[in-house]
């Protein structure tokens, strides 16, 4: 059993520096305009070659409400209606997706995201599911990983048991803060009774798991009343939580903009809510997995990482790396092999080129040797805490020493510092610097000294 995470605020206030999330590397920052639907048809037909299983991402990108805090690609309104032509550009792009795939290629993972994806009507869920199921090869023995976000606000019990009965068997729920005088600040009011009905609807139908999202850093948020919200989440006993820390950046996201700065905690307190949080997760059962995410011991997740066989892609952490993941929707991010590509993240943009029996593609990247070098050391660092070298000589038939030699002067201080354990032949993550594990596999990015962190939320 790994370690549990050891604070070091010393060590934080060194290393808190703003960089990438590591969903990807090369990072989406890297894609570029000469990735286009030949490159998305190539990869697709090297996937049916191999027979490789699927992971499915459907974006739906409509909310009736906006939250102010928000930095996803989303559309907000009241018209129902508009969901209708967007669905009928979706079904295209099954069709000129699914026509290069094998009907043997199983879709292990699928999930619905957004947005809020329960701004479909239960007709239009209906609808949605059956064309997956028609163009592509879902599961139908429960055995798949069926993931679906959910707003407490826009579900109840007859919703929960729609999803369940369409093949969902995991729920990820926004909650971000229980305090009302937070919700207001941020435009979203949402009580514990709601989050409590949904879960206990969740746990009735059978879901495999619960996921709640939560957000420190928000406005009129204090270390006390963040404390509050967090003990309440752990007596809905959700099988994990994602504590996300909140990036203010609203000269990129004009939703923040209605955000009075003035009432953001201050660096210290955020920090103060961190660590109280971990501490209370800690003390309720929870693992640390890695990248703000927590998980009971036998969660997937945590069982994953214990075997050393967790990986993390455009979903996050996941023990269903190794399948093509096809993104459906607008701005929806696909990787496929050595490929990525995302589609355009306008909406009128993404349904008029479909319109035109087009795939939206707009922009991706495909891995050189260097980038499947390196991807593999982040990949191992960020969900294992640790790298042998000789699996990654192996692998790419390289010397690692003598391959990454002008990093070695920067890893040897991270060893100094406590953060990392550097030997002749590993990299281990101690306990201190796990919350910093960012910070480790940001030495191996060839790419960040060329761009500015801005576009990046700090580590803690």
């Amino acid at each position: 059993m790994l370690d549990a995470i050891r604070w070091d605020t010393d060590l934080i206030r060194r290393y808190d520096l703003a960089g990438p999330r590591y969903t990807s590397y090369p990072t989406a920052v890297q894609f570029n305009s000469q990735v286009g639907a030949f490159d998305l048809l190539h990869a697709l037909r090297d996937s049916r070659k191999a027979q490789r299983p699927l992971s499915l991402y459907v974006h739906i990108p409509f909310c009736a409400n906006i939250c102010y805090y928000c930095a996803c690609n989303k559309v907000i309104t009241k018209d129902r209606s508009r969901a209708l032509p967007y669905l009928q550009r979706l079904e295209q792009e099954m069709q000129l997706i699914a026509c290069h795939l094998a009907t043997n290629q199983r879709v292990e993972q699928l999930h619905f995201g957004g947005g809020t994806p329960t701004f479909l009507n239960h007709d239009e869920l209906r609808q949605l599911m059956a064309l997956l199921r028609k163009h592509f090869n879902l599961l139908d023995d429960d055995s798949g990983d069926y993931g679906i976000e959910i707003d407490p606000r826009e579900a109840d019990w007859s919703t929960m048991g729609l999803l369940r009965e369409l093949g969902f068997n995991r729920v990820s729920i926004g909650l971000q803060d229980l305090d009302p005088a937070v919700q207001r600040a941020v435009n979203r009011l949402q009580s514990l009774d709601e989050t409590r009905a949904v879960i206990e609807a969740a746990r009735t139908l059978q879901f495999r798991s619960i996921n709640i999202d939560l957000i420190y850093g928000l406005p009129k948020q204090t270390p006390e009343n963040f404390a509050r919200t967090v003990e309440e989440v752990i007596n809905l006993q959700p099988d994990r939580l994602s504590v996300f820390n909140y990036a203010h950046l609203p000269e990129r996201f004009m939703p923040q903009r209605r955000i009075n700065g003035s009432e953001l905690p201050a660096p210290a307190e955020k920090l103060q809510m961190l660590q109280r949080t971990i501490e209370q997760l800690t003390a309720a059962g929870y693992r640390y997995i890695g990248m703000d995410h927590f998980a009971l011991p036998d969660d997937e997740l945590a069982i994953a990482q214990e075997e050393s066989t967790l990986q993390r892609n455009f979903q996050g952490y996941t023990t269903h790396g190794h399948c093509d993941l096809i993104g459906l929707g607008v701005s929806a991010i696909s990787q496929i092999g050595d490929l990525y590509c995302q589609n355009s993240s306008d909406l009128t943009h993404y349904q008029n080129a479909l319109a035109g029996a087009q795939l939206a593609t707009s922009r991706g990247l495909v891995c050189n040797a260097d980038d499947r070098l390196r991807r593999e050391v982040i990949q191992q660092l960020i969900c294992n805490f640790s790298l042998k070298f000789e699996d990654i000589e192996q692998a790419f038939n390289i010397d690692f020493r003598g391959y990454f030699n002008e990093l070695w002067p920067e890893l040897e201080e991270m060893a100094d510092d406590g953060l990392i354990e550097l030997s002749s032949d590993m990299i281990t993550v101690l306990p201190a610097g796990r919350l910093l594990v960012r910070s480790v596999c940001m030495v191996f990015d060839a790419y960040l000294g060329q761009q500015n962190r801005q576009r990046f939320s700090r580590v803690i």
